[in-house]
């Protein structure tokens, strides 16, 4: 019995030398491995209206290597945008390095000292883009995961290449995503067609000069659509294109059923106008004064004119504008139309023989004129063409 315990005792020292070895044995904890964080605003830079990204790699609390993403405009108050991206140099807290900006090819210096202040930076320096001296002064910044970056640089251009119907895009409005280099030659190309292109479009975001992509909005009718979106895929450059969100709105849709409103494969555009402005006389207590489409977008465009309730002694006369756009409830082949219905413009004028009093309507924003009710005149036009109305609470027709 005395031996069998010995032989256990030395078993069990054998044991914990052998793992007390093993431990000595063991490699060092490995050093702290690479960690990347970015600051997405340094205050101050080109007047405030720099879009900023640095890009920090770090280990431990060490910053190891950076690099400086800076969009600005190329002149003060310009839309037009430039842009450097300058690797820096990492002596201790000390910042540098020189490039030259991508656009106008101006010559870029960085000289930062950043330094932590609790769980915030500073960073106070220079940046001068050509001959222009920006004197760096930005406290409080803090520092994001590449995760949190990442998720916060997600965007949606709202492209929907094949929607299943018009109830998230709109049947007239068309988005292109196109290679920067090549969004030139893209919209040359859209010169002399029936289409409009926004204006708004045409700016390069810092966005898109990062991703090296643009989105071109385009308003055409929706007869065309399907044809210019194919077109538009085949094109150099081209990353993507389809439907996306125009002025379609569901609350003033509706859906009916296309028997009775073609002729073959187009729409009696004439007999829609007319149906469309008789129900209008009569919701707006107005005579129709003119309808027309417009050949780009393949938009309807009503007039109509009534006398003004806003001191009737006087005889002014109201003006009311009503947009519409008639098309397929889908993209292809479809039984069913819809039609969305804008909301009234109204203006009003002295249109009476004689000396005439000039009024001033001190409209606000973008607005032209003053938008009011319509007297229930998409309920109206639901029944003149035996439509559904949208349901915003369940999403369906009804």
């Amino acid at each position: 019995m005395r031996a069998l315990l010995l032989c256990l005792v030395g078993l069990m020292t054998a044991s914990s030398e052998l793992a007390f070895a093993q431990m000595k044995l063991s490699p060092k904890a490995a050093p702290s491995a690479n960690e990347v964080r970015y600051f997405t605003s340094i205050d101050g830079l080109m007047d405030g209206n720099a879009d900023v990204v640095l890009k920090e790699t770090r280990q431990g609390k060490t910053v190891t290597s950076a690099v400086l993403d800076v969009c600005y405009p190329a002149e003060k108050g310009s839309d037009r945008k430039d842009r450097f991206v300058a690797n820096l140099a990492v002596n201790g807290q000390t910042l540098t390095g020189t490039t030259q900006s991508i656009s106008d090819k101006l010559p870029v210096t960085v000289k930062l000292v950043r330094k932590p202040t609790g769980d915030t930076f500073e960073f106070k320096g220079q940046i001068s883009v050509g001959r222009t001296v920006t004197e760096v002064t930005s406290t409080d910044n803090f520092d994001l995961s590449e995760k949190e970056f990442l998720d916060n640089q997600t965007t949606d251009d709202g492209i929907t290449p094949a929607p299943k119907d018009f109830t998230e895009v709109s049947p007239e409005s068309i988005g292109v995503r196109v290679k920067l280099d090549a969004a030139l030659d893209f919209l040359k190309g859209l010169k002399g067609q029936d289409l409009e292109v926004s204006l708004n479009s045409l700016t390069v975001s810092c966005d898109a000069l990062r991703a090296g992509e643009q989105t071109i909005n385009i308003s055409v009718d929706p007869d065309r659509a399907t044809a210019l979106i194919a077109k538009s895929k085949s094109s150099p450059g081209v990353v993507a294109a389809g439907w996306t969100s125009g002025v379609v709105e569901m609350e003033r849709s509706i859906r009916f059923a296309a028997a009775g409103w073609r002729d073959g494969d187009r729409l009696n555009k004439d007999k829609i106008a007319a149906a469309i402005a008789n129900v209008l006389t009569k919701t707006l207590s107005a005579k129709s004064a003119a309808a027309g489409w417009n050949a780009n977008t393949g938009k309807l465009k009503l007039t109509f004119k009534r006398p003004s309730q806003q001191f009737p002694a006087l005889d002014l006369t109201e003006t009311v504008e009503i947009t519409a756009l008639v098309a397929p409830d889908k993209p292809g082949v479809s039984d069913r139309l819809m039609l969305w219905i804008g909301s009234p413009v109204i203006s009003t004028a002295d249109e009476g023989a004689g000396p005439r009093l000039n009024l001033n309507e001190e409209s606000s924003g973008d607005e032209e004129g003053d938008q009011k009710d319509d007297n229930g005149s998409v309920d109206a036009l639901a029944k003149e063409f035996k439509g559904q109305r949208w349901d915003t609470d369940k999403s369906v027709w009804k």
